[in-house]
């Protein structure tokens, strides 16, 4: 899978109403069939940034998103409510979901 990770620095202005001025952005791509995971996050030590990770299933579903025409919008449309080009780290790994850790092993409950 490729796995992406995004850190996005949003206007302070903005900061509040990220999530709803990503939303059509987001919904789209988690629509994608090749898309595994699109989920922001709030950073606990920077309120105007916010972290994105995603998984797309392959080179191919990868190719689509940025090829998309929501993408394209979301080009146009969200880099005015940013403060800085967000930043990535973008990996190809040899999995297909997310793994257990397995260093904070939790028994199951039941």
């Amino acid at each position: 899978m490729i796995f992406i990770t995004a850190k996005f620095r949003v206007r302070p202005e903005y900061a509040d109403q990220w999530p709803q001025i990503s939303a059509e952005f987001t919904a789209a791509t988690r629509a994608e069939p090749g898309c595994l995971w699109f989920d922001w996050s709030r950073s606990l030590d920077d309120p105007t940034e916010y972290v994105l990770v995603e998984a797309f299933r392959d080179d191919e579903a990868g190719a689509a998103h940025v090829q998309s025409e929501h993408f394209r919008t979301a080009q146009r449309t969200l880099p005015p409510h940013l403060a800085a080009t967000p930043r990535i780290v973008n990996a190809t790994v040899p999995q297909d979901d997310w793994s257990a850790l397995g260093e904070m092993s939790v028994p199951e409950q039941g």
